[in-house]
């Protein structure tokens, strides 16, 4: 039959790599991680980290993961209809390019005893006591953290999200914008939803890029590169290297999270948040929760993993839908960002909805109510 190990990781992003380190640190004695590529390697993505990953991070014992980067201690919001917000984050945030970020991740999980290997899947066949992989890797159970097309996903019978439920963005690297450093979103009037970000590196260089939800027509390099060049007048778009784009597939549409000894974390999952795009919270936090249930009771690990899900992040979740189905109204997303202005319990609020595990309250959606009432009237059709 070839190699068995307790757990297996499939993809070694930062829900493979917290996945591998619960595991291990659940008790897992064979832990093997694989992914396509050898690290470091590059991955298109924001490259934010919120400090609630940070958290997830500490809590599997990882310190150091944004070493070298400078704090952004501000972001600024501006909406469609062109009011701001800026304020300070109650904790800061870092932007740690993915080559780097990643690879600190893979080598504390090798580092706790995890073995990490090339190898790509392709084929997955699931029996009543092991997991098998390309008929030569077996595991006791196995966790998919193989990104947007996941491999894992399909052989449980999932496809990728629809329209209205998946996001395609592109992502550069440009000079930085003048100014204090901060956390920049420009949302977009036109293609709403839509936005584009510009988050400073702290070496001169800005991660910046545009998204937009899916509606069932096809979306060109060049549209996203006008928009991300309209949103952002103070970028030059020669200037901009580097360019990747990327799917997001939103938690608004998510797949069982596992059957029997198969669990999937992260994009797999599709765990993006439809409010911000932010998904690197949910991948380690997803991960870890991933990992440990794979560990402990490998024969139930998609039910542990289910109940663990629940517990840790069902009503966020449910929460931040209800945020993405009202912030389909860019006029709720203006009331918002004028809420925000005026209130900075508001503002703390949207934060930890949008980066962490936060949840509306009634508070919140009175003050966006006020700034409806104090904006403009919202259009009719």
């Amino acid at each position: 039959m070839g190699e068995f190990w307790d757990v297996i990781v499939v993809g070694g992003g930062p829900a493979g790599a917290a996945a591998a380190l619960a595991a291990r640190r659940a008790g897992a004695g064979r832990v093997l991680l694989l992914d396509r590529y050898d690290f470091p390697r590059d991955k298109a993505c924001g490259d934010g980290i919120a400090a609630h990953a940070l958290d997830v991070l500490a809590e599997l014992g990882v310190r150091g993961a944004v070493d070298g980067y400078a704090p952004l201690p501000a972001l600024r919001l501006v909406g469609p209809g062109g009011g701001t917000v800026a304020r300070a984050l109650p904790r800061p945030a870092y932007t740690v390019p993915r080559r780097v970020f990643d690879a600190r991740l893979v080598a504390a999980a090798t580092a706790a005893g995890a073995e990490l290997r090339r190898h790509t899947v392709r084929t997955v066949e699931v029996c009543d006591d092991r997991v098998v992989l390309d008929g030569e890797l077996a595991a006791r159970a196995v966790v998919g953290a193989d990104g947007a097309g996941s491999v894992l996903r399909r052989t449980l019978g999932h496809p990728v999200n629809p329209d209205r439920h998946l996001a395609l963005a592109i992502r550069g690297y440009a000079p930085a914008l003048p100014g204090p450093p901060e956390q920049l979103i420009v949302t977009s009037s036109p293609r709403w939803p839509a936005y584009a970000w510009s988050f400073p590196i702290g070496d001169g260089r800005a991660n910046v890029g545009y998204g937009e939800v899916l509606r069932g027509e096809p979306l060109t390099r060049a549209h996203l590169l006008d928009r991300l060049a309209a949103l952002h007048p103070g970028t030059d778009p020669a200037a901009v290297t580097d360019l990747r784009a990327h799917h997001l597939p939103l938690s608004t549409h998510r797949p069982a999270p596992g059957r029997g000894r198969v669990v999937l974390a992260g994009d797999a999952l599709s765990l993006i948040n439809p409010f911000t795009g932010e998904g690197i919270f949910y991948a380690l936090r997803s991960g870890a929760l991933a990992g440990a249930a794979a560990a402990g009771a490998p024969d139930r690990a998609a039910s542990r993993y289910a109940h663990a899900l629940r517990r840790r992040l069902g009503t966020h979740l449910r929460h931040s839908s209800v945020a993405a189905w009202l912030a389909r109204r860019r006029w709720v997303v203006d009331a918002a960002v004028r809420a925000a202005r005026r209130d900075e319990r508001v503002y703390r609020t949207v934060v930890e909805l949008g980066l962490g595990d936060g949840r509306l309250d009634a508070r919140t959606l009175g003050m966006i109510g006020i700034g409806l009432a104090s904006g403009d009237t919202p259009p009719r059709h």
